[in-house]
Protein backbone atom coordinates (compact mmCIF):
# COMPACT_ATOMS: atom_id res chain seq x y z
CA UNK A 1 0.00 0.00 0.00
CA UNK A 2 1.29 3.43 -1.13
CA UNK A 3 0.03 6.88 -0.18
CA UNK A 4 -1.37 7.44 -3.74
CA UNK A 5 -3.06 3.96 -2.94
CA UNK A 6 -4.84 5.62 0.69
CA UNK A 7 -5.58 8.92 -1.77
CA UNK A 8 -6.74 8.07 -4.87
CA UNK A 9 -9.96 9.95 -6.05
CA UNK A 10 -9.22 11.77 -2.32
CA UNK A 11 -7.36 15.17 -3.42
CA UNK A 12 -8.58 17.11 -0.64
CA UNK A 13 -7.44 14.55 2.19
CA UNK A 14 -4.14 14.46 0.26
CA UNK A 15 -3.30 18.19 0.32
CA UNK A 16 -4.11 17.91 3.89
CA UNK A 17 -2.22 15.28 4.59
CA UNK A 18 0.88 16.71 2.58
CA UNK A 19 0.98 19.73 4.87
CA UNK A 20 0.81 17.53 8.00
CA UNK A 21 3.50 15.57 6.63
CA UNK A 22 5.25 18.83 6.37
CA UNK A 23 4.87 19.58 9.74
CA UNK A 24 5.77 16.52 10.88
CA UNK A 25 8.77 16.60 8.79
CA UNK A 26 10.60 19.18 10.82
CA UNK A 27 10.67 16.77 13.31
CA UNK A 28 13.93 14.50 13.71
CA UNK A 29 13.89 10.95 13.15
CA UNK A 30 10.19 10.00 11.97
CA UNK A 31 9.21 7.07 9.75
CA UNK A 32 6.48 6.91 8.11
CA UNK A 33 4.27 3.64 8.06
CA UNK A 34 1.36 3.11 5.29
CA UNK A 35 -1.16 0.48 5.74
CA UNK A 36 -4.27 -0.30 4.27
CA UNK A 37 -6.19 1.71 7.05
CA UNK A 38 -3.75 4.66 8.37
CA UNK A 39 -0.34 6.03 8.15
CA UNK A 40 1.09 6.03 11.15
CA UNK A 41 4.54 8.32 12.09
CA UNK A 42 6.70 7.09 14.86
CA UNK A 43 9.92 7.67 16.26
CA UNK A 44 10.89 4.46 19.18
CA UNK A 45 6.53 4.30 19.51
CA UNK A 46 4.12 5.51 17.12
CA UNK A 47 3.28 8.76 18.22
CA UNK A 48 0.77 9.88 15.51
CA UNK A 49 -1.77 8.66 12.84
CA UNK A 50 -3.54 10.00 9.96
CA UNK A 51 -6.82 8.60 8.22
CA UNK A 52 -9.17 8.82 5.88
CA UNK A 53 -13.02 8.60 7.38
CA UNK A 54 -14.33 8.36 3.97
CA UNK A 55 -12.91 4.19 3.82
CA UNK A 56 -14.76 3.82 6.48
CA UNK A 57 -18.17 6.14 7.75
CA UNK A 58 -21.05 7.44 5.59
CA UNK A 59 -22.47 10.69 5.81
CA UNK A 60 -20.64 14.16 6.29
CA UNK A 61 -17.08 13.76 7.77
CA UNK A 62 -13.87 15.43 7.60
CA UNK A 63 -11.40 14.37 5.01
CA UNK A 64 -8.46 13.91 7.40
CA UNK A 65 -8.92 12.79 10.98
CA UNK A 66 -5.23 12.66 12.82
CA UNK A 67 -4.86 10.95 15.96
CA UNK A 68 -2.14 11.73 18.78
CA UNK A 69 -1.88 9.76 21.65
CA UNK A 70 -0.50 11.49 25.08
CA UNK A 71 -0.26 9.92 28.92
CA UNK A 72 -2.59 12.75 29.90
CA UNK A 73 -6.46 13.92 28.53
CA UNK A 74 -6.07 17.19 26.65
CA UNK A 75 -8.60 20.21 27.53
CA UNK A 76 -8.50 21.54 24.23
CA UNK A 77 -12.23 21.99 22.65
CA UNK A 78 -10.73 21.28 19.26
CA UNK A 79 -10.66 17.39 19.75
CA UNK A 80 -13.79 15.79 18.60
CA UNK A 81 -13.31 12.50 19.78
CA UNK A 82 -10.92 11.57 22.69
CA UNK A 83 -10.71 7.94 24.55
CA UNK A 84 -8.17 5.99 26.45
CA UNK A 85 -8.06 2.53 25.12
CA UNK A 86 -5.46 1.80 27.97
CA UNK A 87 -4.96 3.34 31.43
CA UNK A 88 -2.84 6.30 31.40
CA UNK A 89 -3.44 6.40 27.43
CA UNK A 90 -5.54 8.77 26.03
CA UNK A 91 -6.05 8.97 22.02
CA UNK A 92 -6.89 12.06 20.59
CA UNK A 93 -9.13 12.59 17.63
CA UNK A 94 -8.47 15.85 15.51
CA UNK A 95 -10.84 16.59 11.84
CA UNK A 96 -9.03 18.38 9.79
CA UNK A 97 -10.91 20.38 7.50
CA UNK A 98 -7.98 22.37 5.46
CA UNK A 99 -4.11 22.46 5.52
CA UNK A 100 -4.63 25.52 7.66
CA UNK A 101 -6.06 23.79 10.67
CA UNK A 102 -2.51 22.49 10.82
CA UNK A 103 -1.37 25.65 12.91
CA UNK A 104 0.71 26.44 16.00
CA UNK A 105 -0.90 24.76 18.15
CA UNK A 106 -1.27 21.31 16.63
CA UNK A 107 2.55 21.79 16.03
CA UNK A 108 2.89 21.56 19.23
CA UNK A 109 0.83 18.52 19.64
CA UNK A 110 2.80 16.99 17.46
CA UNK A 111 5.96 17.72 19.38
CA UNK A 112 4.62 16.69 22.75
CA UNK A 113 3.81 13.40 21.39
CA UNK A 114 7.18 12.77 19.73
CA UNK A 115 8.71 13.93 22.29
CA UNK A 116 7.20 10.86 24.41
CA UNK A 117 7.50 8.92 21.69
CA UNK A 118 11.27 9.11 22.36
Amino acid sequence: MTLDDVFVSRDQARRIFDALQAAIGTLADVESRVTKSQIAFRRRRAFAWAWVPDRYLHGQHAPLVLSVSFRTRSTSPRWKEIVEPAPGRFMHHLELWSAWEIDDEVRGWLQQAWEAAG
